[in-house]
C-alpha cells in the first residue's frame, strides 16, 4: 500500500539550489518511492536563536510504500551524503529533510512524530502544503 507523503527540503549553507536539487534526486532514486508534486523554492529566515544565513526551502509530495521508518532513515542518509553534521538544535545545514505529513497516519515515537509538531508554526510550510494540496488536488 502507497502513502502520499510530503517532505520538506531546507538548506542554509553552501550552494544552497544545488543542496536542494541533489535532495531531489536522491530522494526520486529512493527505492518504491516518486516524487508526484513540488513547490516552488522560498527563501526563508532561519528559526530558532543561532544567527544564520536565510534558508532556501521547498516541499515535496511523494508516493511511497516504505513505512516511516525506513522513509526516515533513507531521508538521514541523504543528509549525510549532502554533508549534513548534527552538531546544535536549529542550527545551520547543507540539507534538513522533514517527513511533514504520511498520508493519515499519526506517529509519535522516539524518533519521529507524524504529522510534525512545527507545522503551526511554520507559515512557509503552510503555504507549501495548500501549494501542494492543490496541485494534488486535495
Amino acid at each position: 500500500m502507497t502513502a502520499t507523503v510530503y517532505i520538506a527540503l531546507g538548506s542554509n549553507l553552501g550552494d544552497k539550489s544545488a543542496n536542494l536539487l541533489a535532495a531531489r534526486a536522491a530522494i526520486a532514486a529512493i527505492m518504491e518511492t516518486r516524487i508526484v508534486a513540488h513547490t516552488s523554492v522560498e527563501e526563508t529566515e532561519p528559526i530558532g536563536p543561532v544567527h544564520q544565513p536565510t534558508y532556501l526551502n521547498q516541499m515535496l509530495a511523494v508516493e511511497t510504500s516504505l513505512s516511516p521508518e525506513q522513509l526516515l532513515s533513507e531521508l538521514h542518509v541523504i543528509e549525510r551524503q549532502c554533508g549534513r553534521e548534527r552538531r546544535e538544535r536549529w542550527g545551520p545545514r547543507t540539507l534538513d529533510l522533514d517527513i511533514v505529513k504520511f498520508g493519515e497516519q499519526v506517529v509519535n515515537t522516539s524518533s519521529l512524530t507524524i504529522p510534525h509538531p512545527e507545522i503551526p508554526n511554520r507559515e512557509f510550510w503552510k503555504r507549501q502544503i495548500a501549494e501542494l494540496e492543490t496541485v494534488l488536488g486535495e
